[in-house]
């Protein structure tokens, strides 16, 4: 056992005595520490959970001590790119089958990758790993990766992927730069998809006109929403509609980072208007409606991470207005936003590498 997993384990332990009291009846307490750029967070049916670091490294975590996971592919450890997010899905009991996106090197670039693999028996190890989609190749740097993995309502998988720095592509349907895109759990693109079958797009494309959406999950209606980095202002809350447009570089609240503006302004017609932006950018990552299991006074509300301004933003309902920043030493640099099955709030620090959650004081 090497001494970085030793440090782990021992974060763990101790998790109970990180505790610290936040705002009316809410208590922080430190779940996990010593990690190193956590990207991705899952819960696992009966306990426990895994997470990912944008290094490389797969950590499955349960009953108070943490292990490797090896068989996770080789990843583009540049820039943004990595290790990035991890999906459980709901029938992991029988298929045992774990999600995870990565940057994956494509010659002289890299590109988006979604593979799967199955958790072994004794958490060591993900076996049978294979890529089901990786994007085309094409684009270089290490800019704008996306990266979250949603278990639709229906079934499928939707993965959303950064226009990778090259703005024009985000809105070129023969390009998934800047889309987020629908799959079956095999991979295959789906026939009802919105560009399935249409000559010089690609099929997979559910949405796209995107920027580099780092947040994504699904509200109490099944319906998916991505939260996206915006330029200088401008970052976006969108609800994600079937074959829509959202805009970027066409449209935007922001401005490029040298002051000019970006596109035709902020409306056109055929491309979609956020739910809500923000200005001054917030740098958001992960995303999250909240069930109300444990504060029934925030159910249905939205909870956004930010890197910039080192807190959790929380939202109304509808996603329109923001209702509290909630920001305490822990939340530096927050990457990923999750309710856990007992409704517990839990958020990866980027700043603390540390995995956090929130719980009623009492």
């Amino acid at each position: 056992m090497t001494g970085r997993m030793a440090g782990l384990i021992v974060a763990g332990v101790m998790a109970l005595t990180g505790a610290a009291a936040f705002g009316q009846g809410v208590r922080m307490e430190r779940i996990m520490a010593g990690l190193d750029e956590p990207w991705g967070l899952a819960f696992m049916p009966g306990g426990g959970f895994l997470v990912t670091e944008r290094g490389g490294d797969l950590t499955l975590v349960r009953n108070g001590k943490a292990q490797r996971v090896s068989g996770v592919p080789q990843v583009y450890d540049s820039g943004q790119g990595g290790l990035l997010d991890i999906m459980v899905p709901k029938d992991f009991a029988t298929s045992r089958e774990v999600f995870v996106s990565f940057a994956k090197a494509q010659g002289g670039g890299a590109g988006t990758a979604l593979g799967r693999g199955r958790l072994s028996a004794d958490g060591t190890a993900l076996e049978g790993f294979e890529v089901i989609y990786e994007m085309d190749p094409g684009s270089s740097g290490g800019r704008h990766f996306g990266s979250r993995i949603v278990e639709g309502a229906d079934g499928l998988i939707y993965l959303t992927i950064g226009e990778r720095g090259d703005r024009p592509a985000a809105q070129d349907l023969s390009r998934e730069n800047g889309s987020v895109v629908r799959l079956a759990r095999d991979g295959t693109v789906p026939k009802d998809n919105p560009f399935a079958g249409r000559a010089g797009a690609q099929p997979e494309i559910w949405s796209y006109g995107h920027r580099n959406p780092q947040g994504a999950a699904l509200d109490g209606q099944g319906r998916l929403w991505v939260v996206e980095h915006g330029a200088q202002g401008g970052d976006e809350l969108n609800l994600v509609r079937k074959g829509a447009n959202y805009g970027w570089p066409v449209i935007s609240y922001g401005r490029h980072y040298s002051g000019a503006r970006i596109g035709e302004g902020t409306a056109k017609d055929g491309m979609e208007q956020p739910v809500r932006y923000w200005d001054p950018s917030i740098a958001p990552s992960g995303l999250m409606f909240y069930s109300g299991k444990l504060w029934p006074e925030w159910k249905g509300q939205v909870f956004v991470g930010s890197l910039k301004f080192d807190m959790i933003s929380r939202l109304s309902a509808d996603g329109r207005t923001e209702l509290e920043r909630i920001e305490t030493r822990e939340t530096s640099r927050v990457r990923d936003v999750r309710e856990a099955p007992d409704g517990t709030i839990w958020f990866l620090s980027v700043g603390e590498g540390a995995v956090y959650r929130m719980r009623p004081a009492q």
